[in-house]
């Protein structure tokens, strides 16, 4: 299970790219491996997100724009539901992976089966 983070290197949006190196940095500062995408130097990248997106997660105009998240090729989601796993102490339920011992999530999945 490959963890692809979609971005733009190239983006004008300075949101997009807070959101990206947000995403970016988290992942690193955890060690989850990941593999960085960049949709503006690949048209290969590029389509190929555009085409995984669900139907009901596209914005209503428009393309999606990244950060994009997937799991292999399973979609996991954008930098909001992102942003929410991470709140909730749920980023690697989120990305499909298991938490490693000790993490707060660990602990409190632990818990609640407990």
């Amino acid at each position: 299970m490959v963890i692809k983070v979609y971005i733009a290197s190239s983006s004008g949006s300075t949101a997009i790219k807070k959101q990206q190196q947000d995403v970016l940095g988290f992942l690193e500062a955890n060690k989850i491996e990941f593999e960085e995408k960049d949709i503006a130097a690949n048209e290969e990248n590029r389509k190929w997100m555009r085409e995984n997106v669900p139907e009901d997660s596209r914005p209503t105009s428009g393309n999606p724009l990244p950060p994009r998240l997937f799991n292999d090729s399973r979609y996991l989601g954008d930098y909001e539901a992102f942003f929410e796993a991470r709140e909730n102490n749920a980023v690697y339920a989120f990305l499909g992976l298991t938490a490693p011992p000790g993490s707060k999530e660990a602990e409190a999945l632990a818990k609640q089966q407990a």
